[in-house]
């Protein structure tokens, strides 16, 4: 029976490996099954808040005026979340307004609220991958009115760039992001005790917030700890963080996972 077990944990990719997942607590379950199921623990130590927005004002302006639209772009499944509870509590979604969103995994929860068709890139999952689309291009775009949900600030590409190519573009704030207080000690102390294999970054704010959280002196404990970044972009601030070993991911849960497997394999 030892024996069967011992080559049945032999077989999992993350057998005896700690990893800290800094996905918001909303949507870390996912990604902590899934490393549990390769044998792995997950620590959940959130680096990054999502909330409703304070003021819904630009939610509620935009109810009424959707129908003036010709597509509708979601940054992330939270802009997805937030703004549809909002809309759909108030009025049927306009027939003929296209949506789009950043990836496949904000495509599949686009396709769960009822979305059949959304455009969505094949590959990559960020806003230059969503301006190579073809529906993007400024043939497609040039005098339509394209409304973008999202959070409270982040990247302006999309829109500016939308407007160079002659569309009407503009934003809503339909959440608000925000650094939350985990207890720095969920990570420090098991790092001390040699027992953190990796901590997995999704987000470059989320970076940024990780610096305030634990301080110097924590970044600096956790300077050796493996890093596993989804992005260029994280990664690149991952290493400007402190971190000395970073391993840039492919997109989504699935690049995540084949590179811890890689990894620890």
């Amino acid at each position: 029976m030892t024996q069967d077990l011992q080559t049945k944990d032999c077989a999992l990719p993350l057998a005896g490996r700690l990893l800290a997942v800094t996905r918001p607590l909303e949507q870390a379950d996912g990604l902590c099954r899934r490393i549990e199921a390769a044998g792995g623990k997950a620590i959940r130590f959130p680096v990054l808040g999502i909330g409703p927005a304070p003021d819904p004002a630009q939610l509620e302006a935009i109810v009424p005026r959707l129908d003036e639209f010709d597509l509708a772009f979601f940054v992330s499944p939270n802009a997805i979340h937030h703004a549809l509870e909002f809309i759909l509590a108030r009025r049927a979604w306009p027939a003929t307004l296209r949506v789009s969103t950043v990836g496949k995994g904000s495509g599949k929860v686009l396709r769960q609220r009822g979305f059949g068709d959304p455009i969505v890139p094949e590959h990559g999952f960020d806003s230059e991958s969503v301006l190579a689309l073809a529906e993007f291009a400024a043939e497609a775009v040039r005098g339509r009115k394209v409304v973008i949900f999202r959070g409270d600030g982040g990247r302006d590409l999309i829109r500016n760039t939308l407007r160079e190519r002659g569309a009407q573009a503009e934003y809503v704030t339909c959440y608000r992001r925000y650094c939350p207080t985990p207890d720095p000690a969920l990570l420090l102390e098991p790092a001390a005790r040699g027992e953190l294999a990796g901590l997995l970054l999704t987000s470059s704010e989320g970076v940024r917030n990780l610096v305030a959280i634990l301080g110097d002196e924590g970044m600096r404990a956790l300077a050796a700890i493996p890093v596993f970044a989804s992005h260029a972009r994280i990664a690149s601030q991952a290493r400007e963080a402190g971190f000395g070993t970073v391993i840039e991911t492919a997109a989504g849960d699935e690049g995540l996972l084949q590179a811890l497997a890689g990894y620890f394999g």
